[in-house]
């Protein structure tokens, strides 16, 4: 397992960034697939959602926001690169908590500046994960 988080390491092209704030990622056109952006780079982010299906990322586009709309970043073109479950203390009968990482597709530059200015103001520091 090693071998492989390394080799993950070595693919990605952009530094991850925490996310201070409680920024939430939407799937479209799945709106009930959302959750709390873990960390984000100019490549993609990561986020965490729950749901009883096995997966439900099988979307191409995706949304950014935050909770009082003072941030919204809609129908970004997304690749998932991976979609997993993660153990979680807090889960009720079928329900999962899941870990989804995407990659942004092709960009508008608008879309650029948005998510440049988003790390910018949202995010604290490094990720490590």
């Amino acid at each position: 397992m090693a071998i492989a988080y390394q080799e993950m390491l070595e693919r990605r092209k952009h530094k991850r960034f925490q996310v201070q704030d409680e920024a939430i990622a939407v799937l479209r056109p799945i709106v009930d697939t959302r959750g709390p952006i873990i960390d984000i780079s100019r490549g993609g982010l990561a986020f965490r959602y729950i749901t009883a299906k096995e997966s439900s990322s099988r979307s191409s586009k995706l949304d950014i926001l935050l909770p009082d709309l003072s941030f919204y970043l809609g129908h970004l073109p997304i690749r998932t690169v991976r979609d997993f479950e993660v153990t979680s203390e807090y889960a009720l009968g079928s329900t999962k908590t899941r870990r989804c990482s995407v990659q942004f597709g092709k960009l508008t530059p608008k879309q650029i500046s948005q998510i440049e200015r988003f790390m910018v103001n949202h995010t604290r520091r490094l990720a490590t994960s």
